[in-house]
């Protein structure tokens, strides 16, 4: 993403020329046997060219030539996996006759420098095909060497130091410097992680060498749409294209990215785009530069690409937190979204507070939702949502529900009961951020209202009241909402159904005004319905 992995300046302390760690390798060894493949009793391919590619930890791979292959029974798929040192592999499902193995075979079709051995080369899974064949004997099938993981230090890192951190900033910050610590010649790196939020389309954390901490960005949903991302290496991998390489200190490297041709500017050597997958298939990506002189080693790749599906793994930890924290606070507001993550699930779970509690209602919804059309008139009413509820927000309040056409908020009151004179300071000041928001939204109605002559305007009534309520889970234990109920918050919509009667867009009960600080004009006593006697009205002064 332009802008985030290439920053003005250049690193104040690369490494040179690093050395690579012996620890890990990779070698293609031509078979000196014939090798053949079957699946569901047809023989796929019988070569006495077949490359042998030894990886550290993992089981020999055998790569055959393609015209060696009985290509009519390969049928390509979207699937793709990438590999630092090796490129992007393209798949094939194995057909013989009513048996499929999917994603049985891949090929580097268009290889890094490291692999051109292995081009025009196809591969098989070998828990995928029936039999794989040395000269005449049948090939055992072996298996990742887990206990080897050990001698990968990245590997023993992740395990002992990566569950430590408490975010996924304190994470990338301590996995790119252990990184450098091991002798990667890493200077900079950006990771994306796509986020399930009606306003954030994605985290992005920035770590470079030079610099303190990890810079954390959330990126909206617009961004999809803009030059510095749809232009970038991020927006193809995320999409499922594989990662992306791009040895800048090669005269012949092909800058057709704007991040690869600022990063040749300012000196760097080698870039590395790489995508990691969380358990439900999201793809994120990491990318890595180096400015040191002959950029990443294969040895260096091969470690960090050995560990990202566990690194992966914690940060998807922290990514569905930082989700889970990001959907309550959309879907039931900040301090309701906190009370249930910090434990307050149960059915039940309730508590009693003392608060300013807000009832809103959109006049002529049923005419208008009659007369405009279903598309028009849910913009129309998500225009007053965005007037009221914005206000209340913006004010310090708490949306907690919307009933059809109405909203119910709260302005929540400090708890002092030890202080007596604090409890009345705090309910004042909870009323006058009602106040503020009731004239906030008026202003917000009549500025839309007077920008679309042309619909219906758009009228409402608040009533505010004073209160205690009880805060908490109702329903069902397998459909739970966390709101307030009450005695006080049916009189709020009492309070709220005389503005029509009225004619007064703002109306406060009488607990309301004896606790708000500021001036409010009684309009008389009158009968609530469902409530026993008279009650006397406010409403603001003209």
């Amino acid at each position: 993403m332009r802008g985030k992995d290439a920053p003005t300046s250049r690193p104040t302390s690369g490494l040179a020329s690093s050395p690579e760690p012996q620890d890990y390798e990779i070698r293609f060894v031509p078979s000196a046997k014939r090798i053949r493949v079957e699946f569901n009793g047809a023989q796929i391919v019988d070569s006495s060219r077949a490359i042998i590619v030894h990886e550290t930890r993992m089981p020999p791979a055998y790569y055959f030539p393609a015209d060696e292959v009985r290509v009519e029974l390969l049928h390509k798929t979207d699937f793709q996996t990438h590999c630092p040192f090796k490129g992007n592999a393209s798949y094939w499902n194995l057909k013989v006759g009513d048996q499929v193995a999917e994603n049985a075979v891949w090929a580097y079709e268009e290889p890094y420098r490291e692999a051109e051995k292995i081009r025009g080369y196809l591969s098989f899974y070998r828990n995928k095909i029936s039999a794989l064949y040395e000269g005449d004997e049948e090939a055992p099938l072996l298996v990742t060497d887990v206990r080897g993981m050990h001698g990968n230090p990245l590997a023993n890192w992740l395990l002992k130091e990566a569950w430590k951190a408490s975010s996924s900033a304190e994470l990338a910050e301590q996995f790119f410097n252990f990184l450098r610590s091991t002798g990667i010649p890493v200077a900079r790196s950006t990771v994306i992680i796509p986020t399930l939020h009606p306003q954030i389309f994605a985290t992005v954390l920035v770590w470079r060498e030079d610099a303190p901490g990890v810079k954390v960005v959330s990126e909206p949903h617009d961004i999809l749409h803009l030059p510095r991302f749809a232009d970038s290496p991020f927006a193809l991998i995320i999409r499922g294209a594989g990662g992306v390489r791009r040895r800048i200190e090669d005269p012949d490297c092909k800058l057709d990215f704007p991040v690869v041709r600022d990063l040749r500017n300012e000196g760097a050597t080698d870039y590395v785009a790489m995508p990691f997958r969380f358990s439900d298939g999201q793809i994120s990506v990491m990318s890595l530069t180096s400015f040191s002189n002959g950029g990443f080693g294969t040895a260096h790749l091969g470690q960090v690409y050995e560990v990202l599906p566990m690194l992966g793994r914690v940060f998807e930890v922290h990514a569905l937190r930082r989700t889970a924290t990001g959907l309550l606070e959309a879907y039931l507001g900040r301090n309701t979204g906190k009370r249930v993550l910090d434990g307050l699930v149960k059915h039940g779970d309730s508590e009693q507070i003392h608060a300013v509690i807000w009832f809103c209602d959109f006049r002529d919804s049923t005419p208008l939702s009659n007369s405009m059309g279903r598309s028009a008139y849910l913009r129309h009413l998500n225009r007053f949502f965005e007037c009221m509820a914005g206000a209340v927000l913006e004010s310090g309040g708490e949306v907690l529900r919307y009933i059809g056409d109405a909203v119910l908020a709260i302005f929540p009151i400090a708890k002092s009961a030890d202080d007596a004179q604090r409890a009345i300071d705090d309910g004042a000041q909870a009323c006058e951020r009602a106040i503020g928001a009731a004239k906030l939204a008026a202003d917000r109605i009549k500025a839309m209202n007077d920008k679309h002559p042309d619909r219906p305007p758009l009228r409402f009534g608040i009533g505010l009241h004073l209160g205690t309520v009880t805060y908490g889970n109702i329903g069902i234990p397998q459909r739970l909402e966390f709101t307030v109920i009450g005695p006080a918050a049916n009189e709020a919509a009492r309070v709220e159904s005389m503005t029509k009667e009225l004619k007064k867009a703002t109306l406060t009960s009488a607990a309301f005004a004896a606790r708000y600080p500021g001036r409010l004009v009684s309009v008389g006593r009158h009968p609530l319905k469902g409530l026993e006697g008279d009650r006397e009205l406010f409403t603001l002064p003209d």
